[in-house]
């Protein structure tokens, strides 16, 4: 159970903190404890009272990406950006809008484009599990409209005995679709008082195969290592996690650049404990990004040398985060504060340089509150938290060599560069109530998110998008406003005795939703640089007023002893409010459905995955319309002996060309894909895992 404090009252009510998972292969069945969060485990290991597990590799995630993981639950969906790139979209919302955590941080992407989302920080063959609030998270997690996704990365926890034993955890995997090769693990000793290990895991892969060939310019390259440490005595506990990933040259075929590398150091100090009585929870954090990314060396250069681009970026995150609780009442205080640098050169010239985010300072200092308790047989918690925004750019600088018209445009943005401040106020409320076998649960939210750096301080008109990989250019605006989001969340739990099925209807309504719109004709010098750089119709990020509206469901049902059915179905309705439009980029009705046979140490799996087309798309972002698809994967796992797990299957069975709606289009010519066409999804690929477990 995850538990906001130790020694001491929880900040949230233990029913409130309990998980429920997908199906497992091994016929677990889902628990009837909390509707609020669901929980993918994938390593096997001891269940809580009120966790059940479910095993991810047998679920159709053999890619190395970790959004893929979390696309598997209802509500949610993967952008597909790359092999290494990807991010969740929940309910309509991506990116920044969710809050995402990996081992216990949260985060600045180093990169303008989000080659680095939160999630590619956390390599599936290190992932212990991977939990998704439905609907609002709370406010102690910090901003965010919409749900909080925390990524637990594996360490050695501690034992039962005085004495320090040995733990292992480690496994290894092969895909055929790219010959991608991943190994990884966690390996070290713990007592009652003392752990520690080391962690660490490398992965790669070649440009990946699709029914028609292979898509250019899609291998990765990956490396993480760290050690964990923690030191509990009197209820009190001490934690250091020290981590670095290197990821190496990489190809980016919906960017307009390609990984050159990613360099990143996490650092985290913990307290989790008592002082005189008093529960206190302390957490610092630090996340350092050094990232470079090139249009040459991964794809086809450029014909011309003077536009050879190499762009360096920095980003440095510092967090730190104090509660405590006077019995059901926490209250807690917490910031962040992000330094970022982002630079545009030419190898071929050194006088060609371009500040295209300066020196970007971004602080933020929060406090909140979460009320806890029950009234009947009603349970749940209140939360109201406060956050004081201030955001700054140093003035862009450009080198001699960079044309005239872009000199004039880094002249006339220092003339309106400042300071920028806001204040925001969230308050979300979680309800539910135990009936026997069936249990009704609402949520009510009033959540906000500030603009990024990308969409507040992006002056030059580039393909920097903080991820959308579109092929838009897109500028940001000092003066956009902050994104106000109402939203309710109903939803009704039937337990049985064989038989479990959870819908959830929702509606979010955002006041000055950010997204691209058209560039006024009035800003000359922004739209003459874009049509020199391949777009007439640049964008400039903008509020509208929108509303996000569905439904999703999970199902399942034990049809025999070792037969078992499960099922999801998700729909989102995302529509603008202020024009005739849809929102951009929204998930198509979908969903998957899967039988289980399953032994004592065995299971075997066939899973149907479909989408239907999207025709909703947003006209101002010129976005292409879709198509549905059906595909079919095919999965066993046994466990021969204790500690011992092989799981192997085949994705796509049929070899069926597909494309989700969200991924990403296809920039790099010189393959079997066209330039123009979305990402398409793996053909058939086999795939194994052998993990160890001491």
């Amino acid at each position: 159970m995850k538990q906001i404090l130790k020694g001491g009252a929880a900040a949230l009510p233990l029913a409130l903190c309990g998980v429920i998972t997908l199906a497992s292969p091994a016929g677990a069945q889902p628990t009837a404890s909390d509707p609020l969060t669901d929980t993918i485990v994938v390593s096997a290991r001891r269940s809580e009272p009120l966790e059940a597990e479910t095993d991810p590799v047998t679920s159709n995630a053999t890619a190395p990406d970790a959004a893929g993981l979390v696309a598997q639950l209802p509500g949610a969906a993967l952008v597909n950006n790359g092999a290494i790139s990807g991010q969740v979209q929940f309910r309509g919302l991506f990116s920044e809008r969710l809050a995402v955590h990996v081992g216990g941080q949260d985060f600045q992407s180093g990169g303008p484009n989000a080659m680095d989302p939160p999630l590619h920080y956390a390599p599936v063959i290190l992932l212990e599990s991977i939990s998704v609030t439905r609907g609002a998270a709370p406010v102690s997690d910090g901003p965010g409209l919409g749900a909080s996704i925390n990524a637990t990365l594996k360490q050695v926890g501690y034992g039962t005995g005085s004495t320090l034993a040995p733990s292992l955890d480690v496994a290894a995997s092969y895909r055929s679709a790219d010959d991608g090769i991943a190994l990884g693990g966690v390996a070290g000793m713990a007592s009652e008082t003392f752990r520690f290990n080391a962690i660490g895991s490398w992965e790669e892969g070649n440009d990946y195969r699709f029914p028609d060939g292979r898509v250019a310019d899609t291998a990765y390259s990956r490396a993480t290592f760290g050690v964990s440490a923690g030191m509990r005595k009197g209820g009190n506990e001490l934690s250091l996690d020290l981590r670095r990933q290197e990821t190496g040259a990489s190809g980016n075929p919906p960017f307009a650049m390609d990984i050159e590398f990613f360099d990143t150091n996490f650092a985290r100090l913990g307290f989790d404990g008592a002082i005189d009585g008093q529960p206190l929870k302390i957490e610092f954090g630090y996340t350092g990004v050094r990232h470079a990314m090139t249009n040459f060396a991964e794809r086809p250069a450029p014909p011309d040398p003077a536009r050879f681009r190499r762009t360096v970026a920095e980003a440095d995150t510092f967090t730190a985060k104090a509660q405590t609780a006077f019995g059901p009442l926490a209250i807690g205080l917490d910031g962040a504060w992000i330094d970022r640098d982002v630079v545009i050169t030419n190898p071929n010239n050194a006088a060609f340089t371009i500040s295209a985010f300066d020196h970007i300072r971004q602080h933020r200092y929060g406090a909140f509150a979460e009320l806890s308790g029950d009234i009947g047989r009603w349970h749940g918690d209140i939360g109201l938290r406060v956050d004081r925004h201030r955001a700054e750019m140093a003035d862009p600088a450009v080198g001699a060599a960079v044309p005239p018209m872009v000199r004039m445009l880094a002249a006339m943005t220092a003339a309106n560069n400042a300071p920028r401040s806001n204040t925001t106020f969230d308050a979300v409320a979680r309800l539910w109530k135990e009936t026997g076998t069936l249990r009704p649960r609402l949520t009510l939210s009033r959540k906000t998110r500030v603009p990024n750096a990308i969409e507040r301080f992006g002056w030059l008109p580039i393909e920097a998008s903080g991820g959308l990989a579109d092929r838009n250019i897109y500028i940001g605006d000092q003066t956009i406003k902050p994104e106000v989001a109402w939203a309710a969340e109903a939803g009704l739990d039937m337990h049985a005795d064989r038989l479990t099925i959870r819908p959830s209807v929702f509606y979010r309504r955002i006041d000055n939703y950010i997204q691209g719109t058209p560039v006024p004709a009035t800003m000359t010098p922004v739209i003459m640089i874009s049509a020199m750089n391949g777009d007439a119709t640049p964008l400039r990020f903008g509020n509208v007023d929108a509303e996000l509206y569905g439904f999703d469901t999970d199902f399942a049902f034990q049809l025999l002893p070792a037969l078992r059915f499960d099922a999801t179905v998700s729909y989102v309705r995302g529509k603008r409010r202020d024009a005739p439009d849809n929102l951009y980029r929204i998930a198509p009705l979908n969903g998957r459905a899967s039988l289980t046979y399953a032994g004592d140490a065995w299971s075997v799996k066939g899973e149907v995955v479909a989408a239907a087309k999207q025709r909703k798309v947003a006209a101002y972002n010129e976005e292409p319309v879709s198509r549905g698809w059906v595909i079919a994967n095919l999965w066993a796992s046994l466990e021969p002996m204790a500690g011992l797990t092989v799981t192997a299957g085949v994705e796509n069975l049929l070899d069926e060309r597909y494309a989700d709606h969200l991924s990403g289009i296809n920039r790099v010519g010189g393959g079997d894909l066209e330039v123009g066409e979305r990402m398409p999804g793996v053909g058939r690929s086999a795939f194994v895992r052998v993990g160890v477990r001491y």
